[in-house]
């Protein structure tokens, strides 16, 4: 019985091929050169086997893929691979000298880094840094609360452009009075965060009784209309144009050059993931974080069990503005350069996709599909222009075999004893 409904997919995959040679064969096959004002079409076969052989491969392994997909569920959690490598990992874990020495030495790493490599990657990496802090914020908002919220580049926006309007108009003061510019960062580092949670609230209010696909286009609206109030306000904000020339942190008093500053500004940013580690940690097991796992789940049982849920949604969109907001900083003073293309749609696509990739709701997983997002592309340069193509395939994969992400989130389950039930722990979900 196998073998033949191996064979019928063999002949379903020969039938994909020819089908798929056809619609291909105008687009790849035929080629128009125009010379002389003539048009000649030129036909490259050699590429017809090409196209056969892969759709024909192609079209057979997803087949076997989605079938084992359909009966991984039927097997006993304990006896897949993704159980028996976790429970290694977890069991060494558990053994506190290595678990010491594993964060001395990534600690390491992430501190020696700088030195380690040279200025571009330096600047790589904050880059990446960013991001994670973006992503653990919408972390909140997105796998912590369950709302969909496709605006929150319009909070990274915010916090640019504290920064950027603070260098524009209170700079020249500070310069006349000759006090050190860089002292801007640390002022807008806060204020941007505080700005950045009035603009969440204010976000919030009008989509209390939202959800789904209308809290999203609301979102969706929200981040587009703060784009282009930056793009379309030329004489408050530059406009298309952005503002310039915006300092870098200066370290007590002391300017410092391209290099140096790039350095710096890395363990600024490395601080601030920490924090934001620290405080999203923090959340999830406090009775916030819990009441923002039940919304996730059901509103109206949340809502019968006796949940506030304006509050609720008030503190997920504050909280993740707030991290937002400080990102945006950090990027003005990295780049000393913003203009509202830096803030587009596809910037919270990409927040977005770290956090599925990864796992929604998990840290590690944002972590981790920030870094994968920001690192990868910057890497692979000559399949920059594939990239859309790429995050495309990479998505769909990863939401048919590992719904859950790379890196997904495991809770710990408790016995009657009170002590964690690490085996349970591992079985469970988001």
């Amino acid at each position: 019985m196998k073998l033949r409904s191996i064979f019928v997919e063999l002949i379903k995959a020969l039938g994909n091929a020819v089908w798929f040679l056809v619609l291909l064969f105008p687009l790849m096959v035929m080629k128009v050169n125009v010379t002389g004002g003539k048009a000649l079409i030129q036909f490259r076969w050699n590429l017809v086997p090409v196209i056969a052989i892969g759709a024909f491969v192609l079209s057979f392994f997803w087949k076997r893929a989605l079938h084992w997909n359909e009966h991984r569920a039927d097997k006993n959690i304990q006896e897949t691979l993704s159980y028996k490598i976790q429970s290694k990992v977890q069991g060494y874990l558990e053994n506190k000298a290595i678990k010491f020495g594993t964060l001395l030495v990534l600690g390491g790493f992430v501190g020696l880094y700088p030195f380690l490599f040279g200025m571009y990657h330096t600047n790589v990496m904050i880059t990446a840094f960013i991001y994670v802090i973006l992503a653990l914020g919408l972390n909140i908002v997105v796998g912590l609360g369950g709302l969909l919220n496709l605006g929150y580049a319009a909070f990274f926006a915010v916090g640019a452009y504290t920064y950027g309007f603070l260098w524009k108009y209170i700079g020249p003061f500070f310069v006349s009075a000759g006090i050190d510019t860089g002292w801007l960062f640390w002022i807008a580092l806060p204020s941007a965060g505080l700005i950045a949670t009035v603009f969440g609230i204010l976000l919030s209010l009008p989509v209390l009784r939202l959800r789904g696909d209308y809290l999203a286009i609301i979102t969706l609206a929200f981040g587009e209309i703060v784009r282009m109030v930056l793009q379309n306000s030329g004489q408050i904000t530059g406009g298309a144009t952005g503002i310039s020339l915006i300092p870098r942190p200066w370290f007590f008093g002391m300017k410092l050059s391209p290099r140096e500053a790039a350095v710096y500004i890395y363990y600024i940013v490395v601080v601030l993931v920490f924090f934001t580690i620290f405080v999203v940690r923090r959340i999830e097991d406090s009775r916030v974080g819990r009441a923002l796992e039940a919304m996730r789940e059901d509103e109206i049982a949340c809502q019968a069990m006796g949940i506030d849920l304006v509050r609720n949604k008030l503190i997920t969109f504050a909280l993740g503005a707030f991290f937002a907001g400080i990102a945006g900083v950090v990027l003005a003073a990295q780049t000393t350069y913003i203009n509202p293309d830096s803030f587009t749609l596809w910037e919270s696509i990409m927040i977005l996709m770290a956090i599925v990739i990864g796992g929604t709701g998990s840290i590690p997983g944002a972590i981790g599909g920030a870094m994968l997002l920001k690192l990868l592309p910057e890497y692979f340069r000559p399949l920059a222009q594939y990239r859309m193509l790429i995050y495309g395939v990479a998505m769909i994969l990863v939401i048919i075999f590992k719904s859950d992400g790379l890196l997904p989130r495991h809770r710990k389950q408790y016995t009657f004893a009170g002590k964690p039930d690490n085996k349970a722990s591992l079985g469970a979900g988001k």
